[in-house]
């Protein structure tokens, strides 16, 4: 039966593509994506028969897709090597191991089940950018596509290859007890094995696959299973705690006490860590991140140099490899560790390996650590519903209400405006370090809003009451998914 063709512009984002499946595209639409990635990788590697590494992750349908997508790259002359059931990370190793031409992942993530997409790449390491994701989606939508005779392979057990790569470079000599917890994702036959493998004793929470996350979504960022993960932790006595998301490039980290640690506060001890032995480098970092990288003393002392740059794991992994910097951290969890530390792309099992090396070289407790750190007091990162066709219209006229503020000198909880970075969105900030931020959420429609002060959780407060106050005046908000 042909079935007619159903796909929303509005899923091709930033730097992946999303949508709910059925409703906004279906299978005839996955194989006409299918066609335009082929055509676009065609295009830009000059193969008549590139090879295409392609996996998917557990939800239910994610193998129907992964074949609908397949079918329309073979119709164009791809060559496909299908790795099968992955993490992100693994498809994106298995670009560097099989020398693939160009990379699928069928995948959506941490979003809700319904959800599905691909996170797709063609030079190594990178993922698609704004520029491809446009080219991409004029190509589908106008459906101007290569015919070609393309094939397709299975390339079995590859997952072991991924693991025995992981755990052959990291092994550590102190006995971390983790627990690692995967909110029933495809992480859960993966990251219990490899950080065993390592030298860790784990603790296994929600790591058996259940494509309906049962208890909620595997999201790092999710405040419930932030808090699940914190409760093992103080029953089980364990000396760190992870959360890996959906489909395993990213990771939240709980410390030995079962405290709540955001990611940009583990990539700047990581960060700190890694300056003593490699001075004179850059890090990068997203507009969500703390304000703290700016003036760290031992970043300092290393002359080592802290970039703010676009939220996203595309933008920072695409800012990483152009710097040349050695690391790139973003608060969603993205870690990106680039050579000699690794290959640039965000790996979350290999971020929790990074951060169980810190435990070992310093021999200290996270909890220890993360309290050498200056206290600032942050906000959870929060999304008000808001339309994709208006998300960036009401940021854009936030940046130009804003610059108003600073010039007009308008106090916020008692502070002016000292400066306001428009890389990704409106990031505002005072003299004595707090900050607010307001930007469009790359894969939902939503805004995303974080606040931070080093003063006083009231400050925090404060700030995220004047973002609200505006944004409720704009009258183009629904609900927050969380809100302090």
């Amino acid at each position: 039966m042909n079935q007619s063709l159903k796909i929303d512009p509005y899923g091709f984002r930033e730097y992946d593509a999303r949508w709910v499946f059925e409703k906004d595209i279906n299978i005839t639409g996955i194989t006409s994506l299918g066609k335009g990635l082929g055509t676009q990788i065609i295009k830009h590697t000059k193969k008549e028969n590139p090879r295409v590494i392609v996996g998917h992750d557990y939800r239910s349908y994610s193998e129907g897709i992964k074949n609908a997508l397949i079918e329309g790259l073979v119709s164009t002359g791809c060559f496909i090597e299908d790795v099968g059931l992955s993490l992100s990370p693994m498809v994106y190793f298995a670009q560097f191991n099989l020398d693939g031409d160009a990379l699928a992942m069928v995948t959506a993530s941490h979003n809700e089940n319904g959800w599905t997409g691909v996170k797709m790449g063609i030079k190594k390491g990178l993922t698609h950018a704004p520029d491809e994701m446009k080219e991409l989606k004029d190509i589908t939508l106008k459906k101007n596509f290569i015919l070609g005779k393309g094939d397709q392979k299975e390339i079995k057990d590859f997952q072991e290859v991924y693991k025995k790569d992981l755990i052959y470079k990291n092994k550590i000599n102190k006995k971390i007890r983790a627990v690692v917890a995967c909110g029933n994702g495809t992480a859960g036959i993966f990251a219990p094995e490899i950080l065993r493998g390592i030298g860790c004793e784990v603790i296994e929470l929600d790591c058996t696959l259940d494509w309906t996350f049962p208890k909620y979504n595997p999201n790092p960022e999710d405040l419930k299973m932030l808090h699940a993960i914190s409760k093992s932790v103080k029953e089980n006595n364990a000396d760190i705690g992870f959360g890996f998301d959906g489909d395993g490039d990213r990771v939240g980290v709980i410390d030995n006490d079962g405290n709540e640690i955001f990611s940009d506060k583990i990539g700047l001890l990581i960060a700190r860590n890694l300056s003593a032995k490699h001075k004179n480098s850059k890090f990068i970092v997203d507009v969500k991140s703390t304000g703290l990288y700016t003036n760290d003393d031992i970043l300092t002392k290393n002359n080592c140099q802290t970039i703010y740059w676009k939220t996203g794991h595309s933008h920072i992994k695409r800012k990483v490899h152009n710097e040349k910097a050695l690391a790139g951290f973003e608060k969603s969890g993205h870690f990106f560790f680039n050579q000699p530390l690794g290959y640039g792309y965000d790996d979350g099992i290999n971020s929790a390996i990074q951060v169980c090396h810190l435990l070992n070289d310093q021999n200290k407790k996270m909890s220890d650590l993360i309290n050498k750190l200056p206290k600032t007091f942050q906000s959870p990162t929060m999304a008000p519903y808001c339309k994709d066709e208006e998300k960036y219209i009401v940021v854009e006229n936030l940046v130009e209400q804003f610059e108003k503020f600073k010039k007009d000198n308008i106090k916020i909880d008692g502070q002016e405006i000292e400066e306001i970075l428009t890389v990704n969105g409106i990031r505002f900030s005072f003299k004595d370090g707090s900050w607010g931020l307001i930007r469009a959420s790359s894969n939902k429609p939503s805004l995303v809003i974080v606040t931070e002060s080093p003063t006083s959780d009231n400050r925090k407060i404060k700030i995220f009451e004047f973002i609200d106050k505006i944004l409720q005046e704009t009258g183009k908000i629904g609900n927050y998914d969380q809100k302090i």
